[in-house]
């Protein structure tokens, strides 16, 4: 590898429901930087919620409101202190208020995380490779906490196309030792890279990432790909759970 390019595309128009997200990315980066085979497309949760309208109306005058909002997205809650609650949401994230989002909204509109984001990221996808013939991997990403660590990064919820884990199991470390347990979270190192050119209020939705291996765009040996699968913990494998 001789390095990544982090560049992020502009002008993306503000997304709306139904809108055809996939193009709008397409041709805001041949517009601007390219969109060349091999690149990983990063695009934010947010524009992925408003394209595919996971937007409820919320009342902003009640305190009880985003309280139920939260207990209806998730599937337990694991802790609450004061307005903060840490949920398991019914996708198996574990997050802060199951990943609902009230910014870069309409007022009175809380945004959900999308339904399936490995669906959406193979949607994505899907436009990239059969409509522009141009093959890329894709993730979605959306900020994340993390305990024990102060700070917030971006992680993938979603992605196609390219190795969600980069299993180091079995290969060699510097000085020859056999690593026996390293699995490098590739999705979540990209997604938190590509969030360092777009930002939180920017307004940049999308970014790519150019350089990547092309191994690790090589999903073929995978039973499944995407993060659900692939990423999330279930409980038993969960000591805080």
């Amino acid at each position: 590898m001789t390095g990544l390019q982090l560049l992020p595309i502009p002008g993306i128009p503000e997304v709306r429901p139904g809108d055809d997200l996939g193009a709008l990315v397409a041709d805001g980066a041949l517009a601007s930087v390219g969109l060349l085979d091999g690149d990983v497309v990063v695009v934010t949760q947010k524009v992925v919620s408003k394209a595919e309208n996971a937007l409820v109306a919320i009342d902003p005058t009640d305190p009880h409101a985003h309280r139920r909002l939260v207990a209806g997205q998730s599937r337990r809650i694991l802790r609450r202190r004061g307005d903060l609650v840490i949920s398991e949401t019914h996708h198996g994230y574990v997050c802060a208020n199951a990943g609902i989002d009230v910014s870069n909204v309409e007022p009175g509109t809380a945004a959900l995380l999308p339904e399936d984001s490995d669906r959406s990221a193979r949607r994505l996808r899907d436009v990239f490779v059969h409509r522009y013939g141009i093959a890329c991997g894709v993730i979605v990403s959306d900020t994340f906490g993390r305990p024990w660590r102060r700070g917030v990064t971006d992680v993938a919820l979603g992605s196609a196309g390219i190795r969600p884990i980069l299993d180091l199991r079995g290969t060699n470390d510097a000085l020859g030792r056999e690593l026996a347990v390293t699995e490098v979270g590739l999705v979540d190192e990209l997604a938190g890279a590509a969030d360092l050119v777009m930002g939180k209020s920017s307004g940049i939705a999308a970014a790519i990432v150019r350089g990547v291996e092309p191994a690790w765009l090589d999903v073929s040996d995978l039973d499944v790909d995407g993060v659900v699968p692939n990423i999330v913990r279930s409980p038993a494998e969960d000591l805080f759970r």
